[in-house]
């Protein structure tokens, strides 16, 4: 599994992130079973609202994110829940990619709240996935009561942390599994063709 490139995708904007903190684990997890890793931190990045009639070369950092993710076996998207869905940053950095990043990619979610379980935000992220022609890891991970998970970076809950950590070996273990037919809803998605 040394050829296995994962890359992570922080959809979290703050500086005191659990996403990130979260997704970190993950990656560490992945390490330990030998993957190289990245953590793409999309504050170090200008990312402009997506516009269909601007060319991604000519939208801030759009090009690199994309080329970057072209080089993973799989990408992991971490986002914190916004109002029962997944962050406006995470979802403006997959806009500007398309089936050249995700098509038979292995994916692997992560979302967090600060307060309920945040299963929607997943939901969401697993459709978004789907209509890439994505392979969606069946195993996720949810942090729910963010605020209470972690202590001085490190997880409280021991069994939360395995949660979290199977994610990154499965990140591994799933990286070249042959992926299923296209979904229905590929058909539909123009919009992530030559963009």
């Amino acid at each position: 599994m040394a050829d296995v490139h994962v890359v992570a995708v922080c959809g979290s904007l703050r500086d005191a992130s659990t996403t990130r903190l979260a997704l970190e684990r993950v990656l560490e997890a992945a390490e330990q079973v030998g993957a190289s890793t990245e953590l793409i931190d999309l504050r170090e990045f200008e990312l402009p609202i997506f516009d269909a009639d601007r060319d991604r070369d000519e939208a801030g950092d759009a090009a690199e994110l994309a080329a970057r993710l072209r080089t993973a076996e799989t990408i992991l998207l971490g986002s914190p829940m916004y109002h029962g869905s997944y962050s406006s940053p995470l979802k403006t950095a997959i806009d500007y990619c398309g089936f050249d990043e995700f098509e038979d990619t292995t994916v692997g979610l992560l979302a967090v709240s600060g307060g309920a379980f945040p299963v929607t935000a997943l939901e969401h992220m697993r459709s978004v996935c789907r209509a890439l022609n994505a392979w969606v890891i069946p195993h996720e991970a949810a942090i729910a009561n963010s605020h209470a998970a972690f202590e001085d970076g490190a997880f409280v809950d021991p069994k939360l942390e395995e949660r979290v950590v199977t994610l990154g070996r499965r990140a591994v273990q799933y990286a070249t599994i042959e992926p299923d037919p296209d979904s229905f809803e590929s058909d539909q998605n123009i919009g992530a063709e030559g963009k």
